[in-house]
Order: structure tokens, then C-alpha cells, then sequence
């Protein structure tokens, strides 16, 4: 008689803990990718433009489509639509801005006396802590005065120009191959990925971010139009500017309100420059940055809000940071592109599994 026993099936082998970056590893990583940001902005930056005009674009191209357009004649209509606006906007803030330019130097030596009368307290103290500093200090030290000397290069602005016209023209390429083929690309890239699982993921992250972002782009672009309009309406009719020059000033309202925080401080001190240059009494020198600042509380504290509404709140702490990090990286096409770069990955990070709280952390 023969017995048989069931025997339990083997336990699996164990699986060996997954190794774990060090921290000096993870230091040297987000380094090198800095130092990647930073020497390959001549061909990251068009790529990143075309991709946000798109994103502007593509809301209108929806719209279009639904109407029966085909989307190569909708991308054409919405491309050249923007590029003749702008061309038209910079034909008419030429001639102000050259003026400007010629006239500020000037202009700036008149009022030296009025800022020298404002800065007078702070000047005085200056010198008495620089006294006290020399004769705790016992002898003075010699001063050392450097001279600094730049070889000015003839060919720099035959080389510079070349450059200037190719980097348009990608983004403008770019930008109309993304308005068309970009959802072309987006499936022939979601199909190399190997499991479904995988896939389902990816297409709600691209498709959160295609949608969400491009209403988000789109209504802060419409906002800040408004807000410049807006600017420059209350320029000519409260303070009698001429047309030209409240809509060059309306134009700087509008595209330094893209920077949060940084943008709207840049203009207040624009604003008291130019009333400064523009009006005699203080009073009326301080009414432009009185009004850029009312109206930017207005739009930042009240409009925004209400119309984006909290989905697309980020922390002002991150943001700062985010502005001062693709800022330096960048320039002033890096304070254009933070905040979307910013809820683009807060998008992405809602959307994982276990880095949902990351994605609250930029709220």
C-alpha cells in the first residue's frame, strides 16, 4: 500500500530589497541635469516655445475642427492669425519703444535731483556707517579701482543675427508640426510601451496634460490680454498718455504678468520710473504704479482665482523657487515657461501611484 501526502507548493525565493540611490548619487543626478538644462537651452528652448504656443493653439484648433476644418488648414489659420497680430502689435510699439530708448538717458538726469532728495536719508546713514567702519578699523584703506575693457567685435552682430532668424523660424516650425502632428506622435509613442497598464497610464497623463494645460495656457494668455488692454486703457484716459505709448506700456503689463510675483515687481518699478519721467509733480509720477498695482491685486487676488479656481493652485513658496530656478537657467524665456513646467509636473505627479502627496506638496 503506497500513501501519498500534499504536500504545500515552495514558498517563493525572497525578493532582494531594491537598491537605494545614495544621497551624494541623487546630489550629482539633479546636477548634471541642471548643468544639461543650462548648456543645451539653444535646443531645448525652441523646442519648449513651439510646444507651449501649441498648447496655446490648441484649444482654438478643437474649436476649429468642430466646424469641419481639416487640422493642417486649422494650425495654418491659428499660426499665421498669431504671427500677423504679433506682427502688427510690433509695428506699433516701434516707434514708442525707439523714443524711449533715445529719450530715458536724458530724462534720467533730470529727475537725479528728485531721487537724490528721496534717497538722502539713506545716503547719510550710509556715510556714518562707513565713518564708524574707519575709525574702528584705525588707518583707511587705500581704495583699489578697477577698469574693466571690452574688444568690441564688429562681426558679433553678423554672427548673432543669423542665429536670431533660425531660432524663429524653428519655433515657428516647430510650433506648426506640433499643432498638427503632435497627436500623431503622442500614439506612436504610447505604443512602444509594453504593457497595458502601462499605457492606460500614460495616455491619462498625456491627455490630462494636453487638456488641462492648454485651457490653463490659454485662459491665463486671454487674462493677461485683458489685464494689458485694461493697463493701457487707464493710461490714456485717466492719465492723457498718448495711444501709442499706453499701449507700449499696456504690452509690458501683459507679458510680465506670465512671471507671478517676479513679473508684477518688475513692472511696479518700471511704472515708477516712467512716472517719474513722464510727470513733474510726485503725486502724479506715483499714479502709474499706483494703478498697475491695484490692477494686478485685482486680477491676482480676485480674477484668477475665480476663473482657474483652486485646481490649479501652487504654492508661492515653489513658485518663487520654480521662477528663480528656470529663471536662472533660462532667462526671461525661463520665467515664461515656469509656471507651466511647474503644473505640468504637478499633473504628472497627481496621476502616480504613491507620489500623490509630492503633488500636494506644490499646492
Amino acid at each position: 500500500m503506497s500513501y501519498t501526502f500534499e504536500t504545500d507548493p515552495p514558498e517563493p525565493a525572497p525578493q532582494p530589497p531594491r537598491p537605494r540611490s545614495s544621497n551624494a548619487a541623487i546630489v550629482l543626478a539633479v546636477l548634471g541635469v541642471a548643468y544639461t538644462l543650462y548648456a543645451a537651452q539653444a535646443l531645448l528652448l525652441p523646442v519648449l516655445l513651439a510646444m507651449f504656443f501649441a498648447l496655446v493653439g490648441n484649444p482654438i484648433i478643437r474649436l476649429l475642427r468642430r466646424i469641419w476644418i481639416p487640422r493642417f488648414l486649422a494650425a495654418l489659420l491659428v499660426l499665421g492669425l498669431g504671427m500677423f497680430s504679433t506682427y502688427m502689435l510690433g509695428r506699433e510699439l516701434a516707434q514708442p519703444g525707439a523714443e524711449w530708448i533715445r529719450e530715458v538717458p536724458k530724462e534720467l538726469r533730470g529727475i537725479a535731483p528728485k531721487l537724490r532728495s528721496l534717497t538722502k536719508p539713506m545716503t547719510e546713514a550710509g556715510r556714518a556707517a562707513e565713518n564708524i567702519a574707519r575709525a574702528a578699523g584705525g588707518e583707511t584703506a587705500g581704495k583699489v579701482q578697477i577698469v574693466k575693457t571690452e574688444v568690441n567685435d564688429p562681426y558679433r552682430v553678423l554672427i548673432a543675427t543669423p542665429r536670431a532668424v533660425a531660432s524663429v523660424l524653428a519655433v515657428v516650425l516647430l510650433t506648426f508640426f506640433f499643432m498638427v502632428y503632435g497627436g500623431d506622435l503622442q500614439r506612436n509613442a504610447i505604443a512602444l510601451l509594453p504593457g497595458r497598464q502601462q499605457k492606460k497610464l500614460t495616455v491619462e497623463i498625456l491627455h490630462a496634460i494636453e487638456t488641462e494645460i492648454s485651457r490653463y495656457v490659454l485662459t491665463i494668455s486671454i487674462i493677461n490680454v485683458i489685464v494689458g488692454l485694461v493697463f493701457a486703457g487707464l493710461l490714456y484716459f485717466l492719465l492723457d498718455l498718448p495711444a501709442d505709448e499706453a499701449l507700449l506700456w499696456g504690452t509690458m503689463a501683459g507679458l510680465l504678468n506670465f512671471a507671478p510675483y517676479v513679473g508684477p515687481l518688475i513692472g511696479i518699478l518700471v511704472m515708477l520710473l516712467m512716472g517719474f519721467v513722464s510727470f513733474g509733480e510726485t503725486l502724479e509720477a506715483l499714479a502709474p504704479a499706483a494703478l498697475y498695482l491695484g490692477l494686478h491685486t485685482l486680477e491676482g487676488q480676485l480674477i484668477t482665482p475665480i476663473v482657474l479656481g483652486k485646481r490649479m493652485a501652487l504654492s508661492p513658496l515653489v513658485l518663487i523657487l520654480s521662477l528663480m530656478v528656470f529663471g536662472w537657467l533660462w532667462g526671461i524665456i525661463g520665467l515664461l515657461l515656469a509656471v507651466p513646467l511647474l503644473v505640468c509636473v504637478k499633473l504628472v505627479l497627481a496621476r502616480i501611484e504613491g507620489l500623490e502627496g509630492w503633488a500636494r506638496l506644490l499646492e
